[in-house]
């Protein structure tokens, strides 16, 4: 038998790992357990490997980092909880060299996941450690698919007494500075085109009477389809606004009118999301990058400034 704590820390530690993909262990002790001293999540975290559920590969040029990822035996245990069926299982590192390879845009990841995470709890909003779900895969036909780095389930409270509060929902990518300008600023039409995208009826089967007439894709997965969030990381100054003057040059693109005006696309550097958080009014809209909003701001209160 697995000896795992399956009502608390060692449940929630090998989850954010089979989910997040990879964590130092910094990030894993802040999502699973941020009251307790940093020595129990190292303990933690050296039990799950002695039972082979995790492993983990030092970074040399970070400091000697330690870097936490699941074993194939890990993943197949954690699929079987509920919080984690039915996601995609994520592509293994073979070996701690390809886990090394893998680490900085994974890590990238996980960081941003984790800002959100500590802005709820600072804010007292809603984003669990698993609200946080990288690589969903929305399928466009063909065999093609939206696969953003992560989705962002973020429940917001009011502000005001009698307000009530907000669910939002965010699609985040995540740029390294790994693809030129232009192939970044696709990614717009690519959203766009899953917004659009009418998923064809199975071959062979015709449309009876009383079918209900087909829908978007995303409708049967998003009341609202969610905005769309781009983090610059590993890129300097000069190589942010040139990657913000893409996305502003796509988003010139009258066949995007239409999606601009109801789904908020926003751009800010990595740096400035962890600097005072994800809520302060670092994001700029692709559409007007002049601007400093909030990344909850209304596609509404966008379009009218």
């Amino acid at each position: 038998m697995v000896q795992v704590d399956a009502g608390g820390g060692d449940r929630l530690a090998l989850a954010v790992l089979v989910q997040y993909r990879m964590a130092t262990t910094g990030q894993v002790h802040v999502l699973v357990a941020p009251g307790v001293r940093i020595e129990q999540t190292r303990r933690r975290l050296v039990k799950l490997r002695s039972e082979g559920l995790i492993e983990r590969v030092t970074l040399p040029q970070a400091g000697r980092m330690r870097v936490w990822y699941p074993t194939g035996f890990g993943v197949r245990v954690a699929s079987e909880w509920p919080e984690l069926r039915g996601r995609r299982p994520p592509r293994l590192a073979s070996d701690s060299t390809a886990a090394r390879l893998r680490a900085g845009h994974t890590l990238a990841v996980t960081a941003t996941g984790l800002a959100f995470v500590q802005d709820a709890r600072r804010l007292g909003d809603t984003c669990h450690p698993l609200d946080w779900i990288p690589e969903v895969h929305h399928p466009l036909g063909a065999g093609e698919a939206v696969i953003p780095d992560a989705l962002l389930y973020y429940q917001r409270r009011g502000r005001n007494a009698g307000e009530g509060g907000s669910m939002l929902r965010a699609f985040v990518e995540i740029d390294r500075a790994t693809m030129g300008p232009e192939r970044l600023a696709a990614k717009i039409s690519a959203y766009a085109r899953l917004h659009d995208y009418v998923p064809a009826p199975p071959p062979g089967r015709r449309p009876a009477l009383g079918d209900p007439a087909p829908v978007e894709g995303w409708r049967r997965l998003y009341p609202l389809f969610p905005r769309l969030l781009f983090v610059l990381d590993h890129v300097g100054p000069r190589g942010i606004e040139t990657r913000i003057d893409a996305l502003h040059a796509a988003a010139r693109n009258p066949a995007l009118t239409g999606f601009l005006r109801t789904v908020p696309i926003l751009v800010a550097p990595l740096a400035d999301v962890l600097r005072g958080g994800p809520s302060e009014p670092v994001w700029r809209p692709v559409h007007a990058p002049d601007k400093r909003v909030p990344w909850t701001a209304s596609a509404a209160s966008l379009t009218a400034q």
